[in-house]
């Protein structure tokens, strides 16, 4: 169902993009680094944590690779959208840690907790699937941490990293080119 992307095993990124929390009180307002260019990101309502768990709201601290995602199959396309799965109103994500496939795409109907990836909003047109708790699942280490669209209001992610659809388009190449590594600093 998910749609991963060819990275050789053992193969280390070959850049490294910097996330941290922006300068100020807003705990979400972020600022991806990308080679010289500084740019706003969005990020969980609680911030950065290191102590990431479930339900906490927080972008967790850490190495993060893409490892593929989804999109709408309705969204105007981005140069590389080939490369993601199309996203359906059978596909869903369980984050309920006491299930099996806790962190992990699903069929839908699902009866346990679990993100539908088809929105009517458009967080998730372009949802990439970060390697957060997902090589290496562990119960109530956090699940579905995407990288997605940011809010039409701006607001916090619920510990995404979310982009302007602009910086999306432009940066999405280059996600999916196995090549990158997203650092978030605590």
């Amino acid at each position: 169902m998910l749609h991963v992307l060819p990275v050789k095993k053992g193969s280390s990124a070959r850049a490294q993009w910097v996330v941290c929390r922006a300068p100020g009180r807003i705990a979400h307002r972020g600022l991806l680094r990308t080679g010289r260019s500084v740019q706003t990101c969005i990020l969980g309502r609680s911030g950065i944590s290191v102590r990431k768990h479930e339900g906490d709201g927080a972008t967790p601290a850490g190495t993060l690779r893409v490892l593929g995602g989804y999109r709408n199959p309705s969204f105007r396309t981005f140069r590389g959208m080939h490369m993601l799965a199309a996203a359906s109103v059978k596909i869903g994500w369980c984050d309920s840690p006491s299930h099996p496939c806790y962190n992990r795409p699903v069929a839908l109907p699902f009866r346990a907790s679990h993100e539908t990836l088809l929105r009517t909003d458009r967080l998730y047109d372009v949802c990439l699937i970060l390697d957060w708790n997902y090589s290496r699942r562990a119960r109530n280490r956090g699940s579905a941490i995407f990288m997605h669209m940011t809010r039409q209001d701006g607001g916090p992610t619920q510990g995404c990293i979310a982009l302007e659809p602009q910086q999306m388009r432009k940066l999405l190449p280059a996600l999916l080119s196995g090549n990158i590594a997203i650092k978030v600093l605590a």
